[in-house]
């Protein structure tokens, strides 16, 4: 009888330490999978419609692709066109209109407000930096200025969207 105790006790040892290990090898896989922001939802591409001549819209799209977005460049001989037909309202006009999904982009707008623009995905037309403030991505500068990211509605009138 002491020995079917024990080699019970030794059975049930061994189940338990099994046990153990699976449930920490689950765990410890479950904490080596990589932590996504929004899981199966890519960045949209960004397609950006600017001048040829212009320099600050290729280092914004390089600011774009260094965090996460693909960026297709059109070369237009009028921006102003382009981004009336897009959709955008003239008062909020920059060097270039971007189309990222269904939001236009104009203008010199963080990475980061775009990101943003899509986990709250707002009804509106998209978002604005207007004019070419410096310190905005691509228009670095030793001398930078507050600016704002403006969230332009569906009736085209604005509100800021984040500060910098």
């Amino acid at each position: 009888m002491r020995t079917s105790k024990t080699h019970l006790a030794k059975h049930l040892t061994v189940l338990r330490n099994l046990a153990l290990c699976a449930a920490l090898g689950v765990a410890g896989h479950a904490m080596a999978q990589p932590i996504q922001q929004n899981p199966g939802q890519a960045l949209p591409v960004v397609e950006v419609y600017k001048s040829a001549q212009c320099g600050c819209c290729k280092l914004w799209a390089e600011h774009l692709q260094k965090n996460g977005f693909k960026v297709i460049l059109h070369n237009v001989d009028d921006v102003p066109a382009a981004r009336k037909k897009l959709g955008m309202p003239d008062q909020y006009g920059s060097c270039h209109t971007a189309r990222a999904g269904q939001y236009l982009i104009e203008g010199h707008v963080p990475a980061a407000d775009i990101k943003r623009l899509f986990k709250e995905r707002p009804k509106a037309i998209g978002l604005a930096v207007p004019a070419m403030p410096p310190g905005s991505p691509g228009m670095e500068s030793d001398d930078p200025v507050p600016y704002d990211t403006l969230l332009v509605g569906k009736d085209g009138n604005a509100k800021v969207f984040a500060r910098h």
